[in-house]
């Protein structure tokens, strides 16, 4: 074989700086590196068949149901995408009215307390009210107990004659 410096026999030598490059150097040079180069592209299309041929292989040796199941891959990556963006437009609408709706939750959180002290008042003044003498008779006359949520003892029953 040669090379760049000229054929390899034992006899040559190495070219001394500042030496002119010959013609036949030149093409030694060339020709190695098509040589070269063919020998690389060689084993490169070697490897994409090998590749190729387990590629294959798989693909034959794959069940029916994988294969469909691969095939629909894309679509359901498509539906996944179109969710996902969904749901991100659904959050973001969501903050939005959460965010215009804060005023009004903090209006509701001071004016709760408030409310509810005025519902224990007048649980409060009720509970005073029913101890009082003759309340109780007024709530059976007007029935104002009976609306309020007291059960009214049911009328009692005619007595049956018995012969």
């Amino acid at each position: 074989m040669t090379t760049p410096k000229g054929p390899d026999d034992e006899g040559t030598t190495a070219r001394a700086p500042g030496a002119r490059i010959r013609p036949a150097d030149l093409l030694a040079a060339a020709t190695a590196a098509v040589e070269a180069a063919q020998s690389a592209a060689g084993q490169a299309l070697e490897s994409a068949q090998l590749t190729a041929g387990h590629a294959f292989d798989a693909a034959v040796r794959l069940p029916p149901a994988s294969a469909q199941l691969a095939a629909q891959l894309p679509g359901l990556i498509d539906n996944l995408t179109i969710a996902v963006d969904r749901l991100n437009s659904t959050i973001d609408r969501l903050d939005r009215t959460l965010a215009l709706a804060d005023p009004a939750f903090a209006a509701y959180d001071r004016l709760l307390p408030r409310l509810e002290a005025v519902i224990a008042l007048g649980e409060d003044v009720f509970g005073a009210l029913a101890r009082l003498p003759g309340v109780s008779i007024l709530g059976r006359v007007t029935g104002i107990g009976a609306k309020s949520g007291q059960a009214e003892p049911p009328p009692p029953a005619a007595p049956k004659r018995r012969r």
